[in-house]
C-alpha cells in the first residue's frame, strides 16, 4: 500500500474514483461532485496493490480543516483504506497547524468517523440529495 500527496495535474486517477463512488454508485450530480474547491484543496490518493483504491481532500475553512470527498472503489473497502484516508488528511492539516478537523458525514457513516474520535456536531441535513451531519474532532 502506498499513500501519496498529489497535485493538481495527477488528479484523474482520485477523480476516477470519486465518479465512480459518489456519481454513479451514489447517484450526486457530476456538476455537484466535481467543484471550484478542487484547487485549493490538498488530496491524497491511496494505492493497494498497485491500483488507485481511494481519496479524499482536505481544505482550510477559518482554523479548521475541512475533510472532504473521502471515498474508497467498492471492490477495496475490506481492507481499512478509508481510515487511512483520513489519517492521512488529519496529517496533512497538523502539518499547517491545525488543531481542529471537521467532516460534513453521510448519516451512513457516522460510526466509520465515530470510531476515529469525530464527535457529532450538527443536526441532520440534505446534502446532494443525501442525509449528512457535521461531525468534528481535535487533532
Amino acid at each position: 500500500m502506498r499513500v501519496v500527496e498529489i497535485k493538481d495535474n495527477e488528479l484523474e486517477d482520485a477523480f476516477q474514483i470519486r465518479r465512480e463512488v459518489f456519481v454513479e454508485e451514489q447517484r450526486v450530480p457530476l456538476q455537484d461532485e466535481f467543484d471550484e474547491q478542487g484547487a485549493p484543496a490538498r488530496h491524497i490518493l491511496v494505492e493497494y496493490e498497485n491500483k488507485a483504491a481511494a481519496t479524499g481532500r482536505v481544505r482550510w475553512v477559518g482554523d479548521t480543516a475541512k475533510l472532504e470527498r473521502i471515498c474508497v472503489r467498492a471492490s477495496m473497502r475490506k481492507f481499512g483504506l478509508g481510515s487511512i484516508v483520513v489519517q492521512a488528511l488529519e496529517k496533512i492539516a497538523q502539518e499547517k497547524g491545525f488543531q481542529k478537523a471537521k467532516i460534513h458525514a453521510q448519516t451512513q457513516a457516522q460510526s466509520f468517523y465515530k470510531k476515529l474520535g469525530y464527535a457529532q456536531v450538527s443536526e441532520e441535513f440534505m446534502e446532494d440529495g443525501i442525509p449528512h451531519i457535521v461531525m468534528e474532532r481535535k487533532l
